[in-house]
């Protein structure tokens, strides 16, 4: 979730600012306190939203989420204002951001006082600390900056009554806790995890799992928040806390709660939700005080008989456990308002529920309610039992391995899982895998296929296994679209029937140990695999009794097929595009343009229909059927196998309503509803769609800091440069991206070193002098090489590097083909490029006898991905300009 530029609300004694931590790269606050009051409605919703920042769940979550978050306008607040203690409300203003910087951290200044590294001596306070408010989780080194802090101004660190952390950063963690208990007046404390980013965007988990006694001390504190950390128990010391009214220990991994509450009589909210509970202690009763109880997303079976003696209880969050029924004790709490028991297994909803006075919510949605208990299966007999397959982990280089009729879960490099059944051979089978380079010519991407992941060889191809074998490949996500894994036979690619699931605990490949997504099949017999996107499909058999098609992306969009259509079954696919009116504005240089989801309607067998089909869509973004001026309203037509967009919108009436629009067609293919001021429609959506096919993407030279001589070459989308510059800046240098350039998926293109600089030409990616690519834009394109001068000089070399297109793809019209820059057709971008002399001396002495080169390619390097070839057998011999072989020399540097 990232959104720039969002004011919120800050609460001392509150977590209303949790929901920003998950895209603090892209904003920075400094607060500005004033003194107010707020409903305790607004503090339940505002703690729920930090409970479930970073939470991945399943879409049936992220439903109710939003259930939720569209209910509370129409929550009651006839709370009691007692309820919620005096609370500080803060109105954010922002730090100035320089992404320019190509450091790995951006540095976020207000004034002239750098907020990172960790601020020196002498440190304007005011710009972290204001009103008694210390927030430090937005910054990397956080905890680094309090210790600071705390050395240099100790007296206004004492004063602070709202802090926020973070717990992913270990280095000054256990110092910020022994400066923690100093901190008298603190009110409001918030250690949690979550608050950075990895590399690749994901949140960082927090590492803590305890707390030192001396915590006690904080006597003060009446709101706590340690969610996403690691702690296993209850810390004792929050037990002595007498004003602690909300304590938030969501998304650790608790398994049980305390027997004893001790002096926690005040606690108004409890959030242990996103842990390990299988069962809740009957001393949950002694929590007299407790409005909200959050324990969902556990593994709770059953309550306690006590929680009836909740009787102040409002809210209670009971979804996502295995409860089988409710304690006939809650028809007791008669203050309940909200009772949220989805996703258990809630074989009946109890009548005394309907009857509590002040009960509002009842969610009782996916639960087997009124379908008859069946028994649970008997447990197999210990003796009997067998263990499941043996598990065997293979390294890079490791290709070979056997199977044997007990059956095998082989983890092969990049997360690729193989599942081999009991009794899928034999005997004893010797099986190879290997990962080849994404060739264009053998594979074949429809139109608005991505490609997720390298082409996996598994050998040998004339196997026949006597039970199905699992093969699963990782893949990222990709919203709204469909992941299916397809299989190469040698002549032909085929879909394979393709399901998800997350990957094994013991093949953790990911940062942060977080497991990958899987895109799983079966199948019978070896071949070539690969996992691409695509948009959805949905599809449906049409009876000459007629039919009902909603589309799952869109379900404002459907197809009708009434009864005596067609004579014959036949089967109808629909697929739908959804494009951002920000980019067919952009695309079309018109300010006021807006489209409809693309559509395209394809069928099996295709036969005419007997009468015509209905199809319903969304009117343009933006449009209503009061506002929408019907000479500027246009259907275009596009047939499968041309490039050409035919206007039908005479032939072919439109119906509007408040909100859609109605047409009908005779045959299927692709239809796309637009609204424009311009008249040459075709001729602009043409233009449009073209587009929508080529991907913006920059080059990257840079040169390793500690050897010039080995440079890294990538091709990158433009969204993803900016953090992979901050990646890579600790290890290289190198000159700006290059300017943006336009590439379709698996589009062809060469590097070039030019102006004195040279690599070697011997090697199997290099063309005509040029080092080949094939741009994927889910995979990582990019290669390292080793260069040298291609000519004797005396001083530095100040040479560069080109990229040209090559052979474009047969099907692209030839006006994009012809689209190019400079004087080169081909030409798409040239950087700098320079060898110190160091480095060009360095290069003739070694030339002759290093052969390293680290090919890292994702897209075409011989022999895989990450693969090393090496030489270092022979010793290092110095040669002179002078002396022979060094001509000869001079031109193999580097493989």
């Amino acid at each position: 979730m990232e959104k720039e530029n969002e004011w919120i609300m800050c609460h001392t004694e509150d977590v209303a600012e949790a929901e920003e931590h998950t895209c603090q790269q892209q904003r920075r606050r400094r607060p500005q306190c004033m003194v107010t009051e707020v409903e305790a409605s607004q503090l339940k919703e505002d703690t729920k939203h930090s409970e479930n920042d970073g939470w991945e769940s399943d879409c049936e979550n992220q439903a109710d989420d939003k259930r939720r978050n569209k209910e509370k306008d129409d929550e009651s607040v006839s709370s009691s204002s007692s309820d919620v203690p005096s609370l500080d409300t803060c109105t954010p203003t922002k730090s100035v951001e320089s992404p320019s910087s190509p450091s790995p951290f951006y540095s976020h200044t207000t004034s002239s006082c750098p907020l990172y590294p960790p601020l020196p001596p002498p440190v304007e306070l005011d710009v972290v600390l204001v009103d008694s408010r210390l927030t430090l989780d937005i910054y990397r080194g956080g905890t680094a900056m309090l210790e600071t802090l705390w050395e240099n101004f100790p007296g206004k660190v004492k004063e602070v009554q709202y802090l926020r952390i973070g717990s992913e950063e270990s280095g000054s963690l256990e110092t910020v806790l022994d400066i923690l208990p100093h901190l008298k007046l603190l009110r409001s404390l918030a250690i949690r995890g979550h608050c950075l980013q990895d590399s690749l965007g994901h949140p960082l988990p927090g590492i803590l799992s305890s707390l030192p006694p001396s915590l006690s001390s904080l006597t003060l504190l009446t709101h706590l928040d340690l969610s996403f950390n690691r702690f296993t128990s209850l810390p004792p010391c929050l037990l002595s806390l007498p004003c602690l009214s909300i304590l938030i220990l969501s998304h650790n991994h608790l398994s049980s709660l305390p027997s004893n509450w001790g002096c926690l009589s005040s606690l108004t909210y409890l959030s242990v939700m996103g842990n390990q509970l299988c069962s809740l202690p009957a001393s949950l009763a002694q929590l007299g005080a407790l409005l909200t109880l959050d324990v969902s997303h556990n593994f709770l079976e059953s309550l306690p008989e006590e929680i009836g003696e909740l009787r102040c209880l409002k809210k209670m969050e009971l979804s996502h456990n295995r409860l089988r029924e409710l304690p006939e004790t809650l028809k007791t709490l008669v203050n309940l308002r909200e009772l949220m028991a989805n996703s258990n297994s809630l074989r009946c909803v109890p009548e005394f529920l309907t009857k509590l006075p002040h009960l509002k919510k009842l969610d009782v949605r996916n639960n087997p309610t009124g379908r008859c208990s069946t028994p649970p299966p008997a447990l197999p007999d210990p003796a009997q039992a067998k263990a499941g397959p043996s598990e065997l982990h293979l390294g890079p280089s490791q290709h070979r391995f056997s199977v044997t009729p007990a059956g095998h879960h082989v983890f092969l490099p990049r997360g690729v899982e193989l599942l081999f059944p009991e009794g899928c051979v034999g005997h004893s089978t010797e099986l190879e895998w290997a990962e080849t380079r994404p060739d264009r010519k053998w594979v074949c991407l429809e139109e608005h296929d991505h490609l997720l992941s390298w082409p996996l060889e598994l050998l040998p191809h004339g196997v026949i296994f006597q039970k199905p074998v699992q093969v699963c490949m990782p893949y990222r996500q990709k919203a709204r679209r469909e992941i299916v894994v397809r299989r190469f036979d040698g002549s032909s690619w085929s879909k394979l029937q393709t399901w998800k699931r997350r990957g094994s605990p013991s093949n953790c490949v990911r940062p942060g140990g977080r497991r990958a997504r899987l895109a799983c099949c079966t199948v019978n017999h070896f071949s070539w695999f690969v996992v691409v996107s695509c948009p959805v499909r949905d599809t449906c058999l049409v009876s000459p009794e007629g039919a009902l098609l909603v589309s799952s992306v869109n379900p404002a969009i459907k197809l009708r097929f009434l009864p005596s259509s067609t004579s014959q079954t036949r089967t109808v696919t629909l697929q739908v595009l959804q494009v951002e009116v920000s980019v067919v504005r952009e695309l079309s240089s018109d300010s006021t343009a807006s489209a409809s989801p693309l559509l395209c309607l394809s069928q099996s067998p295709s036969l005419p229909y007997l009468q015509p089909v209905t199809v319903q869509v969304p009117l343009p973004p933006g449009l209503t059927g009061h506002t929408v001026d019907m000479s500027c309203l246009y259907l275009l037509h596009r047939q499968p196998d041309c490039q050409t967009w035919t206007d039908v919108t005479a032939q072919t009436p439109l119906h509007v309503t408040q909100l859609y629009v109605v047409f009908s067609v005779s045959h299927f293919s692709w239809y796309w509803l637009w609204y424009t001021t311009q008249r040459c429609v075709s001729g602009v959506v043409r233009r449009v769609y073209q587009r929508l096919r080529q991907f913006r993407v920059q080059f990257l030279v840079l040169q390793r800091k500690n050897d010039p001589e080995q440079v890294l070459l990538q091709c990158l989308p433009y969204n993803k440069v900016e953090n992979t510059v901050q990646y890579l800046s600790g290890l290289y240098d190198g000159p700006q991206p290059s300017d943006l350039c336009e590439l379709l998926e698996g589009e062809q293109f060469f590097a070039g070193f030019e102006k004195g600089i040279d690599i070697s030409t011997e090697r199997p990616d290099c063309i005509n002098g040029r080092l080949s690519f094939i741009f994927y834009s889910h995979l990582k394109n990019h290669k390292e090489v080793y260069i040298c001068s291609s000519q004797k000089q005396q001083g530095p070399v100040k040479g560069q590097v080109s990229f040209y297109r090559g052979e474009m793809p047969s099907d692209v019209p030839q006006e994009v083909a012809q689209k190019r820059k400079g004087p080169d057709s081909q030409w798409l971008a040239t950087l700098p490029l320079r060898l110190p002399f160091q480095s060009l001396l360095h290069c003739f002495y070694f030339t002759g006898c290093r052969r390293d080169i680290r090919a890292s390619d994702s897209s075409s390097t011989a022999g895989g991905p990450g693969e090393w070839l090496s030489d270092r057998s022979q010793p290092a011999r110095h040669l002179s300009a002078d002396q022979p072989g060094l001509a000869q020399h001079r031109h193999q540097p580097g493989l």
